[in-house]
């Protein structure tokens, strides 16, 4: 483990950690990461889990916001990957062989949902307008001044149009569907704050320039961007090192740290103030997410042959359905009948298994620390629209929700977003404040999903974490350039002391 001194020492490699590890370096700080895995990546990495060759995506694996993404535009992450954006961004599937088809196109998405087309262009089509300035506003913390007014009004003013449409607003039973697959993301009733909010957003992504987009050859591709950068500016990662407390670190001017706040408890011991720990004592973490792998010797034999052609397919019948289900998960139960988020890789990407195989991703939502495998569960429900996938599955794998937290310790209890995205830590993720991911402790810093903007490959945590610590520990106003082409300006001078808390 590396113990000389840097200017910055960044806890965790997920997303958020590798981005403020490259904004620090790309001002011409040194920065150094520590990871407790055998390999950074967080929650989106790609490895081997069913046979060798076949590569599956163990976290994350289909990114809406990789590609507007305030942080990842700024990176050049599009110019840096290659990305395949499938033609129906996602697909929700009915009994009978329906599906409403969320298309890149909004207009061919309306004109699918008949006599809903014109309601459902009501809802998303401002967003879609103005989708930048939208995931901006979307990806800032509620209480800063909003720097573009006129789109976040009409995100709040989707989110709540989104309660009617989800009961009573829309007039048949794919527009009200297509709207509850995309807010059961959030991993809470669909009809909650949390739930509504993650079904409009996601919704107009599907729709914008970048749908949908998957990486070739998997999320791991987005780290592995993130890496040659920070490497390339200086910086280095140190893997197998978990950090239980903040005097394991370097004597460092800055610490970020890609942790949860029950994590940050542990490392500081005792010297947060009162008011600060108990803020994060009373934080709270969602349910979880339970995932199976599978390969197959064929694609899904879906009911509706449309649905192959698109990368995210939601299972779980109607939106009454749906909620359902979320308020059965929210209560500690486990539904018979569950939402289930399916992802098909192979739609824009074959390289991801040997010629006649296909990966699929599934994963359905489970109570907090369930250690219930859900293979049986997952494979009946993904038969039940695809008559004879049992029968094409080679091999599987499954992710208990206890298995996450295992994985990956910024998922208490299998919680995939790292904290329930209700209202209240929404606006206090995890303190009410402009700059949240400032600590009490000086130079210290959290930018982990936990923080704002909450869960997601954004990037943007890390990014405004680092961004607050440039301005305050050294007088850094500007962001540095992060694109492709952007050379780091000169190395900043003075010398590097312990944090407070060390």
């Amino acid at each position: 483990m590396g113990t000389d001194a840097v200017d910055v020492a960044v806890v965790g490699s997920g997303p958020n950690g590798l981005a403020a590890a490259v904004t620090m370096a790309r001002a011409g700080l040194s920065v150094r990461v520590y990871e407790a895995a055998a390999t950074p990546g967080g929650g989106a990495r790609t490895a081997e889990l069913t046979l060798p060759g076949h590569l599956h995506d163990v976290c994350s694996a289909v990114h809406p916001m990789a590609l507007t993404s305030p942080f990842f535009t700024a990176f050049g992450l599009r110019e840096r990957l290659e990305f395949g954006i499938p033609e129906i961004s996602y697909a929700h599937v009915l009994s009978g062989g329906r599906a409403a088809l969320a298309y890149q196109e909004l207009e061919r998405t309306a004109e699918g949902l008949g006599v809903d087309g014109p309601a459902w262009q009501r809802l998303v089509g401002p967003l879609v307008a103005r989708l930048d300035a939208v995931v901006e506003s979307a990806l800032s913390p509620i209480v800063s001044v909003p720097k573009h007014p006129v789109a976040m009004a009409q995100l709040g003013l989707a989110v709540l149009a989104s309660t009617r449409s989800l009961s009573a607003g829309f007039r048949t039973e794919k527009a009200a569907a297509l709207l509850a697959g995309a807010s059961a993301h959030a991993i809470q009733p669909v009809s909650s704050f949390g739930g509504r909010s993650a079904g409009v957003l996601l919704s107009a992504l599907a729709h914008g320039s970048g749908g949908w987009p998957l990486p070739i050859g998997g999320s791991r591709a987005i780290v592995g961007a993130l890496l040659a950068d920070l490497e390339a500016h200086g910086g280095e990662v140190v893997t197998d090192a978990r950090i239980r407390s903040l005097r394991e670190l370097p004597p460092a001017r800055a610490v970020l740290l890609d942790v949860t706040p029950r994590a940050l408890l542990g490392m500081t011991g005792d010297v947060l103030p009162a008011r600060y720990r108990r803020a994060l004592e009373r934080f709270r973490y969602g349910d979880a997410a339970s995932k199976v792998d599978f390969v197959l010797d064929g694609p899904v034999p879906w009911a509706n042959p449309e649905v192959a052609r698109s990368g995210t397919v939601h299972l779980g019948g109607s939106a009454v359905e749906i909620d359902r289900a979320e308020r059965l998960v929210a209560a500690g139960r486990h539904p018979e009948r569950p939402y289930v988020l399916v992802a098909q890789p192979g739609v824009v990407d074959r390289g991801r298994a040997p010629a006649g195989h296909e990966v699929l991703w599934a994963y359905t939502h489970v109570p907090r620390g369930s250690q219930r495998d859900m293979t049986e569960v997952v494979t009946a429900r993904i038969e039940e629209y695809a008559p004879g996938f049992r029968d094409r599955v080679v091999a599987s794998a499954a992710i208990t929700a206890r298995g996450y937290e295992s994985y990956d310790a910024n998922y208490p209890g299998g919680d995939i977003s790292s904290g329930t995205a209700s209202f209240a830590q929404l606006l206090a993720r995890p303190v009410l404040s402009p700059t949240p991911w400032r600590t009490p402790l000086s130079g210290v810093y959290l930018c982990s999903s936990s923080t704002s903007p909450g869960p997601g490959v954004h990037g943007m945590a890390g990014y405004g974490a680092a961004r607050a610590a440039l301005r305050d520990v050294f007088g850094v106003a500007e962001a540095p350039r992060l694109g492709p082409a952007g050379a780091p300006p000169p190395r900043s001078t003075g010398r590097a002391n312990r944090p407070a808390a060390g």
